[in-house]
């Protein structure tokens, strides 16, 4: 998987395997340094230093400090060898919840081929990134969408997504308006999901579109390439 961000380079890594963690010292330290987070866990983590976990703005985040947090290292880690993002791993499965758990009934149903592969995502039409993450998505075969309608990013445009909700083909109407910007010709006049829809991921700490939740569990914030999500889908599906 490609890097997409990384904060700061480990150039060295100061000698933190031999040592045992101050698990107090760093939940001082970093709390402090990070603007008053609440530390919710400590343990080992890669190449000799310590994992801090935090529930931040976008679920649960992490640093790297050495045993007595002399240091903090902001960003990703990762595994040249193995071409492995290893911070972006840790986070899926932290912020991960149970597919059995999302009501599916509130979300558009896109099914191609055979289905088997599951993958739910909250998404806004008028998002640039899920629009372009859609261009990645209709190149997916067998394999089942299920659309959250989540219009924040102009929630005055709101009465769009209720309208795909409306429309008899819902998934084609949602396809419509989030590909090709084409609104639904269906009057948003019928009980729908959206406003549940913001509720829900709300409750669930959505703070970006795409945010795509796989059927292990796994949550991504922001779209990926074909090849990683290809990669990802097949390796969870159920």
């Amino acid at each position: 998987m490609m890097i997409r961000q990384v904060t700061i380079a480990l150039l060295f890594v100061f000698g933190a395997g031999g040592a045992l963690a101050d698990d107090a010292q760093i939940r001082k330290v970093v709390e402090s340094k990070l603007g008053g987070v609440k530390v919710e866990g400590i343990q080992p983590g890669p190449m000799g230093l310590y994992e801090v976990r935090f529930r931040g703005p976008n679920g649960m985040q992490v640093v790297y400090t050495d045993a007595n947090a002399t240091h903090i290292f902001l960003g990703k880690i990762y595994e040249t060898g193995n071409d492995r993002d290893v911070t972006e791993e840790r986070l899926r499965k932290l912020n991960a919840i149970k597919f059995e758990s999302l009501p599916l009934e509130q979300a558009v149903k896109i099914q191609r081929g055979d289905g088997k592969r599951v993958l739910a995502m909250f998404s806004d039409p008028y998002c640039p990134a899920c629009r372009q993450f859609e261009q990645t998505l209709q190149q997916l075969n067998d394999v089942t969408i299920y659309v959250f309608m989540f219009p924040v990013i102009r929630p005055e445009l709101a009465d769009q997504s209720k309208a795909v909700w409306c429309s008899p083909d819902r998934a084609k109407a949602w396809i419509d308006v989030a590909l090709r910007g084409k609104p639904p010709a269906t009057k948003p006049t019928c009980a729908n999901p959206v406003e549940k829809n913001l509720e829900l991921g709300k409750s669930l700490g959505v703070n970006s579109t795409p945010t795509l939740i796989f059927s292990n569990g796994e949550r991504v914030a922001g779209g990926l390439r074909i090849a990683d999500l290809t990669e990802i889908l097949n390796g969870s599906k159920r």
